[in-house]
């Protein structure tokens, strides 16, 4: 997630809350019960949002082709059941190593497939998602979450409205009211006092200066890919999630002077890539069981379905990252950055969810 930015939000903020993918969806064969099958449904979907929120526009558009039966949304890539609780533009960052436009996605109302995918009973399975992914964020931040449990319910309604709507006006209105406040390095502090288009980022509400040392919430997305390739289109599919290796590790910036680029970040990350060792365990495990005490039913369901496959930290790592690796491609919001970049810059502007190949 991305710190307040200035009123209205940064203009790098807007296009990326603006940002949109063209999907063409097709009803599963299996679940045509009209001739001629229904033609694909066109629709442009937020990169910030989930799949399962398509619903509404989708199924009336399929409806009348539907077996009888009770409907539970699914939606697949080149066989790949699709994870409901990704956001839509970081799984055609991850499963489209070439960007594929429109991108071709079919749709399941039967058959849910219980042993890849998680429930996904309702909207509010997603909502719950989201605001639990809100929580961890604010404990490694913060070191709790007490701002984000102690939410007005009008206020969790309409943080959750604003990322359905996809309006960033009320995003940063809300979700500033939770405190979140992204340490960055010296380096950075010292252009934005230079910057006279960002006072709020260089001073908290009380106009004492940020502290210099923080940490910093990323998640990791790594694609390991077990043969050469030389052309992006070459990638090969994607045909099981045991290829995709989910992290949610902290980067901790330390103010020393220098600019910490988004290189300094990814090493912190990935340290097997440069032949480094990894980083004693820290207070991640035993963040997420406090986290995971404090939520609702339906989020200790998700949480602990997550933290049995998806929410190894360290373990899930090394069984990605072998010696002789290397980055072949890192994507952030579709955008694929110079790694010199200061990584203040990534974190406030853009969310932060990386994409490695």
């Amino acid at each position: 997630m991305g710190s307040k930015g200035g009123v209205g939000g940064s203009s790098a903020q807007k296009y990326i809350w603006e940002g949109a993918i063209p999907l063409q969806i097709h009803l599963h064969e299996s679940e045509v019960t009209t001739l001629p099958p229904p033609a694909p449904a066109l629709i442009l979907a937020p990169r910030i949002g989930y799949l399962p929120l398509l619903a509404p526009k989708i199924k009336p558009f399929f409806s009348s082709s539907l077996p009888p039966g009770v409907d539970t949304i699914w939606f697949e890539y080149n066989g790949l059941p699709l994870k409901w609780y990704i956001p839509t533009g970081v799984l055609f960052d991850l499963l489209c190593a070439e960007p594929e436009r429109p991108w071709n996605l079919t749709v399941h109302f039967r058959g849910y497939p219980g042993n890849i995918l998680t429930p996904c009973e309702s909207e509010d399975s997603v909502k719950w998602s989201f605001i639990n992914s809100f929580k961890e964020a604010a404990y490694i931040i913060n070191g709790n979450c007490k701002n984000v449990m102690n939410m007005s319910q009008s206020d969790q309604l309409e943080l959750w409205r604003s990322i359905m709507d996809g309006n960033l006006d009320t995003y940063l209105r809300i979700s500033s009211k939770l405190k979140l406040v992204i340490v960055v390095d010296d380096f950075s502090i010292q252009l934005n006092i230079s910057s006279p288009k960002s006072p709020e980022s260089t001073q908290n509400a009380d106009g004492t200066t940020p502290a210099k040392t923080g940490r910093i919430p990323v998640r990791l997305y790594v694609r390991a890919i077990n043969e050469d390739f030389d052309e992006l289109e070459a990638a090969p599919v994607v045909e099981s999630w045991d290829n995709i290796s989910y992290i949610n590790r902290p980067v901790e910036i330390h103010g020393d002077g220098k600019c910490f680029t988004l290189y300094d970040a990814v090493v912190k990350l990935l340290p097997e890539l440069f032949g480094e060792k990894l980083p004693p365990k820290d207070d991640v495990s035993k963040e997420e069981v406090e986290v995971g005490q404090k939520l609702s039913p339906e989020e200790t369901i998700k949480s602990s379905t997550e933290r049995s496959g998806e929410m190894l930290n360290e373990h899930i790592v090394s069984c990605c990252v072998s010696d002789g690796a290397e980055i072949k491609l890192l994507r952030i919001q579709g955008i694929e950055p110079k790694m010199e970049i200061p990584f203040a810059w990534v974190i406030s502007k853009i969310t932060a969810n990386f994409i490695i190949f």
